[in-house]
């Protein structure tokens, strides 16, 4: 996956992130719907804007597990629903995705429904693909046609995910680091999250704020 300079040193300043992977050329398709003017752009190549942008995305992804949490204190795992109408090409990946997420984890679980928490879309866009946050828990992944035909393309909607599930990119990373993206190369296939990555989201997920206030102490 391509560094994408250009695209960072053009982004916009605000509490969202996106994080993206890379592309490379493909045949013309629906153009990608424009990135929020509050979104910080994260490139693949891990720019200095990189270590914000991911703040950001992890201060709003705690807020949501607070805010769900406090609305059923009682619950074991948090549910975070999606909706994959506007990705259709992508169906198949999505389930890979979901399926591989609620098998890692146990304190959050995805699932498809109506009022989402977050929607898949794809087209072309020459950033890749990437999650974006709105800074309250709800935002988008969208998934670049050409990106997805170079690399795994569960992989790549795996990692995507990861991201709304609060794990920041990984650049140089092994094969074996989900969140190493494109990293490792095209040759890697590997779409599970390792034990680092799965304990990580789990904690996110079962104690919310809490382990923000501590990581930022």
């Amino acid at each position: 996956m391509r560094h994408l300079r250009t695209a960072v040193a053009t982004a916009a300043a605000g509490l969202g992130l996106v994080a993206a992977l890379g592309t490379a050329p493909v045949v013309a398709a629906a153009p990608a719907p424009a990135a929020p003017s509050s979104t910080t752009i994260a490139a693949y190549n891990g720019s200095g804007e990189n270590a914000a942008a991911n703040r950001a995305f992890l201060d709003a992804v705690m807020k949501s597990v607070a805010e769900k949490r406090a609305a059923n204190p009682g619950i074991k795992a948090v549910t975070v629903t999606y909706n994959a109408s506007s990705a259709p090409s992508f169906r198949g990946e999505i389930a890979n995705s979901t399926q591989i997420w609620n098998s890692s984890v146990s304190n959050v679980r995805l699932q498809e429904g109506s009022n989402a928490d977050f929607t898949y879309r794809e087209g072309n866009d020459p950033r890749g693909s990437y999650a974006s946050t709105d800074g309250h828990g709800r935002g988008y992944i969208f998934l670049d046609y050409a990106q997805n035909q170079q690399y795994d393309s569960t992989r790549v909607t795996t990692h995507e995910t990861g991201h709304v599930l609060g794990l920041p990119d990984t650049y140089s990373g092994p094969c074996s680091q989900l969140m190493s993206g494109g990293g490792p190369g095209p040759s890697c296939t590997n779409a599970n999250p390792d034990a680092n990555e799965r304990a990580r989201v789990n904690q996110l997920w079962q104690n919310g704020l809490a382990a923000l206030a501590r990581s930022a102490s």
